[in-house]
């Protein structure tokens, strides 16, 4: 069978054009080329419509990986996302706070968020939730606890790479500092939380959860000047949720639990 030049044509033309879209680095839209234009010619789409489509899915792509990247940095502990929250379980929780919260505006003025209670009661669900929908929003975000931070930092000093710690945790758009108050701080520990918090002051968001209620950072940190300048810069601008109800944690166990002794009960009946 002879091949007419208007057919060599095209058939050039199309290896042209997945040529250019690798050197461009639109894999995804190369790779998606043939599946697009047989859909055009299946269902007559113009050439616009087309090519929107075949872009499309180059963004797409991209998003998703951008979105991967950004919650590998996240190292958020676990996939809680606001839906996950039983707010019927936890009536200590001002649901409608939460919600105003997860609308993320509190990031466009470099405010901060406290959620202060006792172990167990959702605190730290909540601020990975918040974390994962300032993530999934396009923005840089970290999780750590505040053990880890004091040790990253401490390291960092003896290592020489003090300024280099300083200016990691000075630039995600959001740091989550988990557990403050659950273990004590090494010596220079509180040192080290406030001088992360000072640079982030007015610019970036935080997000702290304690177990130590604010009128006791003093005792608790060993170090009233400290705490006392902590919370002067954490409080400027700050939503403070208070958690006073029954442990959502140990609420799940039991159901656990419960759902566990039906099973058994129901296989020995």
């Amino acid at each position: 069978m002879s091949t007419t030049p208007m057919q060599m044509s095209e058939a050039r033309r199309y290896q042209q054009l997945r040529a250019h879209l690798s050197y461009l680095k639109l894999n995804d839209a190369a790779e998606a080329l043939p599946r697009v234009l047989d859909q055009a010619r299946a269902e007559r789409l113009s050439l616009t419509a087309a090519l929107e489509r075949l872009l499309e899915i180059e963004v797409e792509a991209t998003e998703a990986r951008r979105l991967s990247s950004r919650l590998r940095f996240a190292c958020l502990p676990e996939p809680w996302t606001l839906p996950d929250f039983d707010f019927a379980a936890q009536p200590g929780v001002d649901e409608k706070l939460i919600r105003d919260l997860a609308t993320l505006r509190f990031l466009d003025d470099a405010s901060n968020v406290l959620f202060v209670g006792p172990p167990g009661v959702g605190k730290t669900m909540l601020a990975v939730a918040l974390g994962r929908a300032a993530v999934d929003a396009g923005h840089r975000v970290y999780f750590t606890t505040a053990a880890e931070l004091a040790a990253k930092c401490h390291k960092a000093a003896l290592e020489g790479r003090w300024k280099t710690c300083m200016n990691f945790f000075a630039g995600p758009k959001l740091l989550i500092i988990d557990e403050l108050g659950y273990l004590p701080l090494p010596e220079d520990g509180a040192s080290a939380l406030f001088q992360v918090i000072n640079q982030r002051y007015l610019k970036s968001s935080t997000i702290l959860t304690t177990n130590v209620g604010i009128a006791d950072w003093a005792g608790a940190f060993g170090d009233a000047t400290v705490a006392a300048a902590m919370l002067d810069r954490l409080l400027h601008r700050a939503a403070v949720v208070g958690i006073d109800g029954p442990s959502y944690r140990l609420r799940n166990h039991q159901n656990q639990a419960d759902a566990l002794r039906t099973g058994v009960n129901a296989r020995v009946s």
